[in-house]
């Protein structure tokens, strides 16, 4: 009965110093994992935000253009808007459909 009581304690003892000896490897271990679900959340993270920024960015990028918000590009000489040219050439085309 004592070599039992033996055999547990050695075994217990056994175990506590390999968890000890063995714990940077298996902490390790956890915290890469860790660090990388974590990476892969920020990467889909990322991509949702990057995609939400740039069809937000293509929607104002538009209405820029349209509205001549800040907008530096072909016709900033004229200092109007596409719009503006739209209404003008709409506004002659049904003044002359008017006229015949």
């Amino acid at each position: 009965m004592q070599s039992r009581s033996s055999n547990t304690s050695t075994t217990t003892i056994l175990l506590i110093v390999l968890l000890i000896v063995t714990f940077p490897i298996w902490i390790g271990i956890a915290g890469g994992i860790l660090g990388g679900i974590i990476g892969i959340f920020g990467a889909i993270f990322g991509v949702v935000m990057g995609l939400f920024g740039a069809v937000l960015g293509g929607i104002m990028g538009l209405f820029g253009w349209l509205f001549s918000w800040n907008f530096h590009g072909p016709f900033v000489f004229w200092n109007t808007s596409i719009l503006t040219i739209f209404v003008i050439i709409l506004l002659f085309v049904v003044l002359s459909k008017r006229r015949s």
